[in-house]
């Protein structure tokens, strides 16, 4: 884990081990103790995940049927074995990735993520098991 200050910003990085091919690893709370830990109150924390095969979003916590039908419905979508030239045998991985996106900037009040009463962070895996890094960055406002 690497912290880096600079003046008030605060970089992290932050280590994650997913445990299926296919999964969504809520990292709300691994975020706000970065937050709580770094003294900032108010300000912006921008996530982002440096993967080519795994992606970050913002999305129900409530019931766990969304996160299902959303993982469902990608691996319905985009199949691991397909017509792909790609060699590797991950392309699905790396196009999901691709359709979530690297990275959420979100507003930081009262020293925790400003999200809504059923949202959460998660980490998305396409292409696991793996051991993965989740860079957080922390500016005041």
């Amino acid at each position: 884990m690497l912290i880096v200050m600079k003046g008030h910003n605060l970089l992290k990085i932050v280590g994650l081990n997913s445990s299926r091919r296919v999964e969504f690893i809520d990292i709300s709370e691994k975020i706000n103790n970065i937050i709580r830990q770094s003294g900032i109150t108010d300000g912006a924390c921008f996530i982002s995940v440096p993967h080519t095969t795994a992606a970050v979003t913002i999305n129900e916590n409530s019931d766990p049927d969304v996160l299902y039908d959303i993982i469902n419905k990608m691996d319905r979508l985009f199949p691991q074995k397909d017509n792909y030239t790609h060699m590797e045998g991950n392309s699905d991985a790396h196009i999901k990735s691709s359709l979530f996106g690297p990275s959420v900037s979100l507003i930081i009040s009262n020293s925790k993520l400003l999200l809504g009463i059923w949202q959460a962070v998660y980490f998305c895996e396409f292409d696991g098991p793996r051991n993965r890094n989740i860079y957080v960055k922390i500016i005041p406002g």
